[in-house]
C-alpha cells in the first residue's frame, strides 16, 4: 500500500497537464485533455494558498530520492503545445514554479500529427525558437520520443532511436542537458526503461495514476492527471488524498 511505502514522508503528486487553452466544441476528440487557462491560473494560485511549490522534474528530484522533505509538486506537460508557453509560463512566474514539458524532438514547430487520425483538432507545438523561450522563463524541456512513437509496437532498434535522439537533438536546441523522459501514450516495455536509463535520463514519467514515495522506481514515476473536468475541490483531492492513489491498484 502506498502509505506503508511512504512512512512518513508526504506521497509527491506529479500533475500532468497537456493543452492549457478553451476546449473546443462539445464531441470533440480529448476535449478532457484542454485546461482553460482560467482554471490553469486558479489551480496554481491553490497550490501557493495551500504552501506547495511548484517543481520541474530537477528540481523535483532530491525530494524523489528523499535527499529533501517539503510541501512540493511536480508539474508537467506532455507534448510540447505552444499554449504552454503562451498560457501557463506567465502563471508559473508569477508563483515562482518550474516545470517540466516533454517536447517530441522532430515535431517542433508543427502540429500534434499523431493525434490526426482520431480526429483530434491539430494545434501548434512550440518551435526551437520558442522552446528557449521557454527554458529562459525558467522552464525545463524534458524528451518525448523524435515523433511521438508507441514505444511497446517499435522494434527494438527504432525504440531505442526515439528515445537517445530525442535526448540529445532537444539538447542541442536548449543548450542544456535533457535528462528526463516522458513514454507517449504512456506504453512501453521493460527493455526501454533499461534503454532510459543507460542513456542518462534521470526520471521518467509515466500515465499510471498515482502520487510518488521515496522509494519509487524513478524511471516508472506515476503521475496525477489534471483534466478539464477537475475542479478545484477534485483538484485538492488529487493532491493531498489518496483519491488517485488507489487508482494505481
Amino acid at each position: 500500500m502506498l502509505q506503508d511505502i511512504c512512512h512518513n514522508a508526504l506521497p509527491i503528486p506529479i500533475l500532468v497537464y497537456h493543452q492549457i487553452d478553451a476546449a473546443p466544441p462539445k464531441g470533440a476528440a480529448f476535449r478532457s485533455l484542454y485546461v482553460s487557462p482560467q482554471a490553469f491560473a486558479r489551480q496554481m494560485r491553490l497550490l501557493a494558498w495551500l504552501g506547495y511549490q511548484g517543481l520541474s522534474m530537477t528540481a523535483l528530484l532530491p525530494y524523489l530520492r528523499g535527499d529533501k522533505v517539503g510541501k512540493v509538486v511536480g508539474i508537467t506537460f506532455d507534448d510540447g503545445y505552444l499554449n504552454n508557453l503562451t498560457h501557463a509560463l506567465p502563471v508559473l512566474q508569477l508563483h515562482g514554479f518550474s516545470s517540466t514539458c516533454y517536447c517530441v524532438s522532430q515535431q517542433l514547430g508543427q502540429t500534434n500529427v499523431w493525434d490526426a487520425a482520431q480526429g483530434v483538432a491539430q494545434t501548434a507545438l512550440m518551435d526551437v525558437i520558442q522552446l528557449r523561450q521557454w527554458v529562459a522563463g525558467g522552464q525545463e524541456v524534458g524528451a518525448h520520443t523524435r515523433h511521438h512513437v508507441n514505444l511497446s509496437t517499435c522494434e527494438s532498434a527504432l525504440a531505442e532511436d526515439e528515445i537517445l535522439l530525442s535526448k540529445s537533438e532537444l539538447s542541442a536546441h536548449v543548450y542544456q542537458a535533457v535528462e528526463h523522459f516522458c513514454y507517449p501514450y504512456g506504453q512501453y516495455r521493460p527493455e526501454h526503461v533499461q534503454i532510459a536509463r543507460q542513456a542518462g535520463f534521470q526520471t521518467v514519467t509515466t500515465t499510471q495514476r498515482s502520487r510518488v514515495c521515496h522509494g519509487a522506481d524513478l524511471w516508472q514515476l506515476p503521475r496525477v492527471p489534471v483534466l478539464r473536468s477537475t475542479t478545484l475541490p477534485v483538484f485538492w483531492l488529487k493532491l493531498a488524498t489518496r483519491y488517485e492513489d488507489r487508482r494505481s491498484a
